[in-house]
């Protein structure tokens, strides 16, 4: 029987948003490829679930694919989890899914928690059609370009950074597409205090200021007019 890599989506904020078939999947495994022992701990204590845990993140990843792989070709089946949400969606895991699949290992995705599909399906924006942008550069003049880029075009943009970049972001939109542009600030999504803030750039600007807002987010921006 060929080893099974499983790439399982974990919840993004409420541990309630675990599937029966990921708890299932991370009690029977082998063993468990995490991106930060601590938080991957964390979460597995909360389900009293005890496995032996290997780390692959930004900072390891090349390196640690190739040994990783060896370790999944001896076993029957092995999970690959990331800190948040599902793995491989702005974390790292590629590599080491393209190792598996080049080496007949079967991958196969048990779907859950995912920010993206919660900020769009709660944000009120018809998105038939959206652009997913993801993380844009950090570095000013990448910054101004990424977003001069993505001015032009027109569908509903999804952008994601980190909570402390929340403000810096909200300036920079408001900057280059205009403070009317309409956006939804999707706000600690699944958490006690998860919250849609509706309104335009600089309305949506003025509040994240005031309030001092730092927390996980996706950012939608409404530039199809």
């Amino acid at each position: 029987m060929k080893p099974k890599l499983y790439i399982v989506s974990t919840p993004i904020g409420n541990y309630e948003d675990i599937t029966l078939r990921a708890l299932k999947i991370l009690r029977g495994c082998d063993f468990i490829i995490c991106e930060e022992y601590r938080e991957a701990n964390r979460l597995l204590s909360e389900y009293d679930i005890k496995k032996e845990l290997y780390s692959l993140n930004e900072h390891n990843e090349e390196e640690n694919s190739y040994t990783l792989l060896e370790k999944i070709r001896q076993a029957e089946s092995v999970a690959l989890i990331s800190d948040c949400g599902t793995p491989l969606f702005s974390d790292p895991g590629t590599l080491l899914v393209q190792l598996a699949i080049k080496n007949g290992i079967e991958v196969i995705p048990v779907p859950g928690s995912n920010s993206l599909m919660a900020a769009l399906v709660g944000s009120g924006f018809d998105f038939k059609k959206f652009y997913y942008a993801g993380w844009i550069s950090p570095k000013k003049d990448l910054r101004r370009r990424d977003l001069m880029r993505l001015k032009e075009i027109k569908e509903l943009i999804v952008l994601m950074d980190t909570p402390y970049r929340l403000v810096k972001i909200l300036e920079d939109v408001k900057m280059h597409f205009g403070s009317s542009k309409q956006v939804v600030l999707a706000y600690n999504l699944t958490q006690k205090d998860e919250e849609f803030i509706r309104g335009t750039a600089g309305e949506t600007l003025n509040v994240a200021k005031s309030r001092n807002l730092k927390g996980e987010f996706v950012l939608i921006i409404d530039n199809r007019r």
